[in-house]
């Protein structure tokens, strides 16, 4: 597939590998440096290197090759499965694991593991690269996630997602003292208009709607609840950052000042999930445990006061 993109102003004095994964959808720097070095993009004709600086004006053509269709694997990749039935699963997903495979990474994710416990036996509207995969939780956010096994299962909580009906609430600690005890964040988000991997807000994009309230205050840090009315990609966290309350450990949201404890993501954990039953209509709710590395956190902050 080839793409002819002309270069904005706001792109001027820009690396060509950064600019085409900024201002390409789903381009990562690394991707975009090898179709480079593979002389797939050219200025004039002629062939030019990742590291070539961008100009105002400038036309190239990128020759993107069509992407490989992935084929998933069921692999034994112990889960956390917290309910079961013969229409869903509930599972407990730490942090670190990523849900659904992308190419680049295409194992040791959760549908893998599914894929495995399952024996294939999980809904197929999302197509073969998320089976079963009703809504997701980012790779560094731990807690809970209800999986599809039939198509049926799949709609009726998908119809109840797109109704803000489900349950999810969700434990964050964040910087600073929160003004209020409760409140919400109310900003519409949408893709960034330069890092096309974050989230911002935005004026006409999406709606996105967060309830937070206060559960233990640490002077410098406040541990809150989210409850989701909405559920966007990185709601929680750009909607904590938006406000001045980044969350603790957030490497993308977080900012340049640097983060006193030594964390692998987020402290941000899905706690609580409730619905509707897609079979026998009955309202169930699941609750799990804070993980050991975010109670570690809030036992060292509790220590001091």
């Amino acid at each position: 597939m080839i793409v002819t993109q002309e270069a904005e102003a706001r792109y001027e004095g820009m690396r060509l590998d950064k600019y085409l994964s900024v201002s390409i959808d789903d381009m990562s720097r690394s991707f975009a440096a090898q179709l480079a070095e593979n002389g797939r993009v050219t200025l004039d004709g002629e062939p030019i290197g990742k590291k070539h600086i961008i100009k105002r004006g400038q036309l190239f053509e990128i020759d993107i090759p069509e992407p490989r269709k992935l084929e998933l694997m069921p692999e034994n990749i112990p889960i956390d499965i917290v309910y079961e039935d013969d229409d869903l699963l509930v599972v407990n997903k730490p942090q670190g694991l990523v849900v659904h495979p992308a190419p680049g990474n295409e194992t040791g994710t959760l549908v893998n593991a599914l894929l495995y416990h399952c024996q294939n036996n999980l809904s197929s509207i999302n197509g073969v690269i998320r089976p079963g995969i009703v809504h997701r939780i980012d790779k560094d956010t731990s807690g809970l996630l209800v999986i599809a096994k039939s198509d049926i299962a799949h709609s009726s909580l998908a119809g109840q997602l797109k109704e803000h009906k489900p349950l999810r609430r969700y434990w964050a600690l964040v910087r600073g003292n929160m003004p209020e005890d409760e409140g919400t964040v109310n900003k519409p988000l949408a893709r960034h208009p330069v890092n096309r991997k974050r989230i911002a807000v935005a004026e006409g994009g999406r709606e996105a709607i967060t309830h937070w309230r206060v559960l233990e205050r640490f002077g410098m840090y406040t541990l809150v609840e989210c409850t989701l009315e909405t559920g966007r990609t990185h709601q929680i966290r750009v909607h904590m950052m938006s406000i001045g309350h980044s969350i603790v450990g957030d490497k993308e949201y977080w900012g340049k000042q640097k983060c006193e404890f030594k964390l692998d993501g987020q402290l941000l954990h899905a706690k609580t999930i409730g619905f509707e039953h897609p079979r026998t209509g009955e309202q169930m709710r699941f609750d799990s445990e804070i993980p050991d590395y975010f109670m570690n956190t809030l036992k060292i902050l509790r220590a001091r006061q």
